[in-house]
């Protein structure tokens, strides 16, 4: 039987879900489509995304010859076969052009990358290459500086993976429309957040649940809790995911390492999103950490984009080794509390301009409008008195930074207290 997820694939562009982020209509590759002025591309990104998808749409757009490999099954000889053909008709009576889509195009190595170099730059071919991985590291640049425009694809939201569950629920031609199957819409919520942004995931579980139920059976959270082989009480409650992830920054503001990694746990095993507690992660670093251990921003960073390199189940592990490392930092939120406080200040205060010593000098005339006169302070050994803040702040003694002795941020305390002491 052909997967759920096979028949569901969208045929035209106005039925391609997710990647709003530069494929929409109106966008640049979109008209590109569209005009079939399209060209060449490379498309990154996980699986179950809609790189292959929207590479065949592309094809029927452009009423070219289109021709699908994989990377790990094709070699040499296979391509300059197909090369050889699509020679023949581009130079030929039909002047036509051929498209060649190779999923999984990191696997080849640099010289079978560099056999395609040719054909691409006598138009003969134009290529849509799919990869999982980064393109930068993993394609030759000869191959990028010919291709030209590199389009990440992101994981699906919950939302855009729903509204493709829902598709297939009423689809009678190539859906499950025609079973008229009852179901509560709370269990495609829940398949779709488990499908963690792949429609793939989510489309041929849904298929494997449908063939599955006895007749007049409904589809309830329980059976989608059954297929997915994960407990979804973590559901009950729609509020309970940002429950959770108010619980893990509490807990990891408090310094509290076990209690984090328990609602980091039920966070990941809940929903297996791992973007989900990620972000709130890297926005923990600066905002509950901040000075007090300013690396703590890449530390975390690199354990998060490790997380999307590997997926799941292994993301949990970078991103459990990220949460204990901030509940066990210092903490300090005084730069965090600096910004806010300046922004309500700009709310509330007239601001006076930039004092004309502070204003670009740069240009002719600058000096006739009364700028200059700035001191540079690394010719005054790193620092000299001059007034930073506009007027009516620098009058007022406005202050909107105030460092703690926490962690690394006691030795900046120390420093900005030495300047305030020459300052007096």
């Amino acid at each position: 039987m052909i997967p759920l997820s096979t028949r569901m694939r969208p045929q035209t562009l106005e039925e391609f879900v997710g990647q709003e982020h530069f494929f929409y209509e109106g966008s640049l590759l979109w008209n590109a489509i569209k005009n079939k002025t399209f060209e060449s591309a490379v498309f990154f990104g996980p699986s179950g995304t809609g790189k292959t998808t929207l590479a065949r749409i592309i094809a029927g757009e452009m009423d070219a010859g289109f021709t699908e490999i994989n990377a790990s099954t094709t070699g040499v000889k296979e391509l300059k076969e197909l090369i050889e053909n699509a020679g023949h008709k581009f130079f030929g009576i039909e002047k036509r052009q051929t498209y060649v889509y190779i999923d999984e195009f990191h696997r080849w190595n640099k010289l079978q990358q560099d056999s395609l170099l040719k054909a691409l730059e006598d138009g003969v071919l134009r290529f849509i290459g799919s990869t999982t991985e980064n393109p930068y590291f993993s394609i030759n640049n000869a191959i990028l500086s010919r291709v030209g425009s590199i389009y990440e694809f992101r994981p699906l939201r919950s939302e855009d993976v729903l509204s493709i569950l829902k598709r297939a629920m009423t689809d009678e031609e190539k859906g499950l429309g025609a079973r008229h199957i009852d179901y509560d819409e709370k269990a495609l919520y829940i398949l779709a957040d488990l499908s963690s942004g792949d429609a793939r995931i989510g489309l041929d579980r849904l298929g494997f649940i449908a063939d599955n139920l006895a007749p007049g059976e409904r589809l309830t959270q329980e059976k989608v809790s059954e297929a997915m082989q994960r407990q979804t009480m973590f559901y009950d409650k729609e509020e309970d995911k940002y429950n959770l992830l108010s619980a893990l920054q509490k807990s990891v503001r408090g310094s509290d390492p076990d209690a984090a990694i328990h609602y980091l746990a039920r966070l990941l095993e809940g929903s297996g999103d791992i973007m989900l507690p990620a972000r709130r992660l890297l926005v923990m670093a600066s905002e509950d950490v901040g000075m007090a251990y300013p690396q703590a921003v890449s530390v975390v960073v690199s354990c998060v984009q490790a997380a999307q390199m590997v997926g799941m189940p292994e993301a949990r592990i970078p991103l459990a080794q990220a949460t204990v490392f901030l509940a066990s930092c210092p903490k300090s939120n005084a730069a965090y509390m600096a910004y806010e406080n300046a922004s309500a200040d700009l709310r509330s205060k007239k601001m006076d301009p930039v004092p004309p010593h502070l204003s670009d000098t740069h240009y002719k005339g600058a000096k006739d409008r009364g700028f200059g006169g700035y001191l540079y302070p690394h010719a005054y050994g790193g620092w000299v008195e001059q007034q930073y803040l506009p007027d009516n702040l620098y009058e007022a003694g406005v202050r909107y930074y105030f460092p703690t002795a926490n962690g690394k941020e006691g030795a900046f305390k120390k420093y900005l207290d030495a300047i305030d002491a020459l300052k007096k």
